[in-house]
């Protein structure tokens, strides 16, 4: 086991971040606009996202990285920019978090599966090896590839970042099937579990997908499987639309008490993703202090 991670589970749980994206549209994001480019562009708000959820008690905070893989830059017209869009992202979450808190870099899909020959393995790994590079100069702590759904796309992520040699979270999305318990691509908690147990990930979890509620059953199944730690950010509850806006229909403390679950269901490290922000960590803050 990484040493750093070994270093968490001394003060488990560890409670990481929360949503990113929704965060920086508050703060002026345009529809359409790419968020990732913000950390070139308006790098004091991506700051102040960051600076947030260090002062709420995230013990982990995230890069503003998801979508910046070349992959998915092309999309904006940035794929030249996507090295510097990455290390911009680390060092604004490292000045950030100084020395109240550890910084993984945020490394998401590339929105093109290997099952349909959209792009082939090998291309996977020049943008994924790419980007961790370019956290890593950045100085991120470790990696989180998360809200995957294809197997062979995140199994070529985590081989990119392993490189590095920093500690790597492996995180999938399950949103399909009966009861919620899959991946779009049909992988199950156990299989995804047993590939990248076997494949050296140090943490395994499950992050987005269709709220608390259906993501404690899911974290039960991987902690049947394994004995790593894992990493679990769920949704604020299921979303909702009112008025053509997304909203979720958890509030921060109905969202902790559903940790406290996720706790005894097995997770190490918890936080939040879509829906959640800031009140939602001081909530989970609160609500494990108050059971330490």
């Amino acid at each position: 086991m990484h040493p750093l991670i070994q270093k968490f589970l001394s003060e488990q749980p560890v409670i990481t971040d929360g949503a990113w994206g929704s965060q920086i549209q508050t703060l002026g994001l345009r529809p359409g606009e790419c968020p990732d480019n913000w950390n070139l562009e308006n790098p004091g708000a991506v700051g102040q996202v960051a600076l947030s959820y260090v002062a709420a008690g995230s013990r982990i905070i995230l890069t503003n990285t998801f979508g910046a893989n070349r992959m998915m830059l092309e999309r904006h017209g940035l794929s030249d920019k996507a090295a510097a869009i990455n290390r911009a992202g680390a060092m604004i979450s490292r000045k950030a978090a100084q020395d109240a808190a550890f910084v993984f870099g945020s490394i998401g899909p590339t929105g093109k599966m290997v099952f349909s020959g959209e792009v082939s393995e090998g291309e996977l790994g020049e943008v994924f090896a790419e980007q961790a590079a370019a956290l890593a100069e950045g100085g991120v702590h470790g990696f989180v590839i998360e809200t995957m759904s294809e197997l062979a796309e995140a199994r070529m992520a985590l081989k990119a970042a392993q490189r590095i040699g920093l500690p790597v979270v492996v995180s999938m999305t399950y949103d399909s099937g009966k009861g919620f318990e899959r991946t779009m691509m049909g992988i199950t908690p156990e299989e995804a579990s047993e590939e990248f147990k076997v494949a050296g990930a140090d943490v395994i979890g499950a992050n987005c997908g269709m709220g608390t509620e259906y993501i404690v059953s899911i974290c039960s199944r991987i902690r049947s499987t394994t004995n790593l730690p894992i990493w679990i950010k769920p949704n604020a509850g299921l979303p909702e639309v009112t008025n053509g806006r997304v909203t979720y229909n958890s509030t921060p403390e109905s969202f902790a008490g559903y940790a406290l679950k996720i706790q005894a269901a097995g997770a190490n490290f918890i936080g939040g993703c879509c829906g959640t922000n800031p009140e939602y960590i001081r909530a989970l803050k609160r609500v494990f202090s108050e059971r330490s």
